[in-house]
C-alpha cells in the first residue's frame, strides 16, 4: 500500500482558515481586556489588574501557543497543557467572582475569562485538523488509542493471571469498558478497516471466478471398431465356442473437444526476506540499524522492508510505521515516507 501523499492547502482554504483564526484571537484579547477592566474597577490599581490578566488569560495564551506548536509538529500535547487550558481560565473566573461587589458583577466577572479559554481550544483544534488534512496523521487520536490499548493489555493480563478472584473480576469488567473506547475519534481507523475488507473481498471474488471458469476436459467416445477376428477351427465332436475378445482386439478412438485457453493472470512470486534486520542489512550491504540512533536513508529502507514482510499478508504503510515506532527506531515522518516510497517502487519494478 502506497503512503498517503501530503496535501497542500489551496489559497481559498488558507483564506478561510485565516479568517476563522482572526476572530478567535480577537475575542481572546477582548476577554483579557474585559478582565483587566473588571479587576481595575475593584482595586483601582493597574498593576494588580495586569497581574490577574497575566495569571489567567496570559498563561492560557502561552499554553495555547504551545498546543498549536506541538500540533503543527505532529506531536500530541502533554496532559499538563490540556488541563491548564481549562484550569487557568477557571481560576481567573473564580478570582473575578470573589472580588465582585454584587451578584450581577460576580456573574459578569466570572464569564469574561472564558473567552480566552474558548479561543485557545479553537486555535488548537483548527491547527490539529490542518495537520490531519495535510499529513493524514492524527497524533492526538493515536495518543488516546495507545493509552487505551495499554490499559486494555494490562487488564486482560490481570484478568487471566491475577491470583485474587476479585481483582480478576474487576479487570474483566474494566477490559470490556475499555474495549468501547478503542478507535474513538480516529478517522483513519475506518479507512484502514475498509482497505482490509477490500483486500479480502478481492481475494474472495478472485477465488469464486477461478472456480467458475476452470472448466474440466470431458473425453467423448465416438466409435468402437472391433479388430478382424480369425475363424475358429470347429471340432465336429465339440460345440463351437466364440473367440474371446481381448484388449488388443478392440480399438477405441477418442475425440477430445478443444477447450479455449483461459486468461492467465501473472502471479508475482512472494518476496523472501531474511528473518532479522541484521540479515536484511547484510544482504543489502548496509550497516545494521540500531534502535534509538538516527538512521540513514538506506537503513530506513532496510527496517521498513523487514517490517513489511514480517507478517502475511505484508503490512501496510500505517502498520509498518506503527511497528517502526514501537520497535524504537528513530526517523522523521518525511524521511520514513520517502523510504517507504522507494521500497514500493523497487517492489513494483521487481528489483
Amino acid at each position: 500500500m502506497n503512503p498517503i501523499p501530503e496535501r497542500a492547502l489551496s489559497k481559498g482554504q488558507v483564506y478561510v482558515l485565516g479568517a476563522a483564526a482572526v476572530p478567535m484571537v480577537a475575542f481572546g484579547l477582548l476577554g483579557a481586556w474585559g478582565t483587566y477592566s473588571n479587576i481595575a474597577s475593584v482595586f483601582h490599581r493597574s498593576a494588580t489588574a495586569l497581574g490577574v490578566v497575566a495569571a489567567g488569560e496570559g498563561a492560557t495564551l502561552v499554553l495555547a501557543l504551545v498546543l498549536v506548536g506541538l500540533t503543527m509538529l505532529g506531536q500530541s500535547a502533554p496532559a499538563a497543557v490540556r488541563v491548564g487550558l481549562w484550569t487557568l481560565p477557571a481560576v481567573a473566573s473564580l478570582t473575578g467572582a470573589a472580588v465582585a461587589a454584587t451578584f450581577m458583577e460576580a456573574v459578569v466577572f466570572a464569564v469574561t475569562p472564558m473567552a480566552m479559554c474558548v479561543s485557545a481550544e479553537g486555535m488548537g483544534l483548527l491547527a490539529r485538523r490542518i495537520v490531519v488534512y495535510r499529513t493524514g496523521v492524527d497524533a492526538e487520536a493515536q495518543r488516546r488509542n495507545a493509552a487505551v490499548i495499554r490499559q486494555l493489555a494490562y487488564h486482560r493480563a490481570r484478568a487471566a493471571n491475577h491470583p485474587d478472584d476479585k481483582a480478576r473480576s474487576k479487570s474483566e469488567l474494566a477490559s470490556w469498558k475499555l474495549a468501547e473506547k478503542v478507535g474513538t475519534g480516529d478517522a483513519l481507523l475506518g479507512s484502514n478497516l475498509v482497505d482490509v475488507q477490500r483486500e479480502r473481498m478481492t481475494a474472495g471474488a478472485d477465488g469464486a471466478l477461478a472456480g467458475m471458469f476452470a472448466l474440466p476436459v470431458t473425453p467423448t467416445v465416438t466409435s468402437v471398431t472391433p479388430a478382424p477376428s480369425h475363424p475358429a477351427i470347429e471340432d465336429p465332436g465339440e460345440e463351437a465356442v466364440p473367440p474371446a475378445v481381448t484388449e488388443e482386439d478392440t480399438q477405441v478412438t477418442l475425440n477430445l473437444e478443444p477447450v479455449p485457453p483461459l486468461p492467465v493472470t501473472p502471479v508475482t512470486p512472494p518476496v523472501t526476506v531474511p528473518v532479522t534486520v541484521e540479515e536484511v542489512a547484510a544482504v543489502s550491504g548496509v550497516p545494521t540499524p540500531v534502535q534509538g540512533e538516527p538512521l540513514s536513508d538506506d537503513q530506513l529502507v532496510v527496517v521498513l522492508r523487514h517490517l513489511r514482510y514480517s507478517d502475511d499478508p505484508p503490512l501496510s504503510y500505517r502498520q509498518a510505521v506503527a511497528a517502526f515506532r514501537e520497535g524504537g527506531f528513530v526517523g522523521g515522518e518525511k524521511r520514513v515516507r520517502q523510504a517507504w516510497g522507494s521500497l514500493m517502487s523497487h517492489e513494483e519494478s521487481g528489483t
